[in-house]
């Protein structure tokens, strides 16, 4: 088996949309962008799979959770953030404030535009 055929156990994280393949299947290309952080991440050694997974389950297991499970890649998201936060690789208010930055961007964005961090009016 080559490298490239390696399947990382993150695509093995529980509640993962799935296409008939077996492929994750992602509901816009931020959330295939976390996906692919998060393996990088955790390939490169920052945290172990039984860390992510059970900071996942945290983030899954909520209340208030979309009964659909169209939050999944929100949840994916929290419990990144939270495991680098946790870790001391990244700073919660950092993490915040970029995410009020990218919500801004997304605002100011006109519709069919592609968002950038440069369409936040107070960058």
């Amino acid at each position: 088996m080559s490298a490239c055929e390696v399947v990382s156990p993150l695509a093995q994280s529980p509640g993962l949309p799935k296409s008939a393949d077996g492929e994750p299947v992602f509901p816009e290309p931020w959330a295939a962008d976390a996906f692919a952080m998060t393996v990088h991440l955790h390939e490169k050694g920052l945290f172990a799979w039984s860390e992510w997974a059970e900071q996942l389950s945290t983030e899954l297991h909520k209340p208030g959770r979309a009964p659909d499970g169209s939050d999944y890649f929100d949840c994916w998201v929290a419990a990144l953030s939270g495991l680098l936060v946790a870790k001391g690789i990244a700073d919660a208010d950092v993490i915040l404030a970029l995410q009020q930055s990218w919500q801004r961007a997304a605002e100011a964005t006109p519709h069919g535009k592609p968002i950038a961090l440069e369409n936040d009016p107070q960058r």
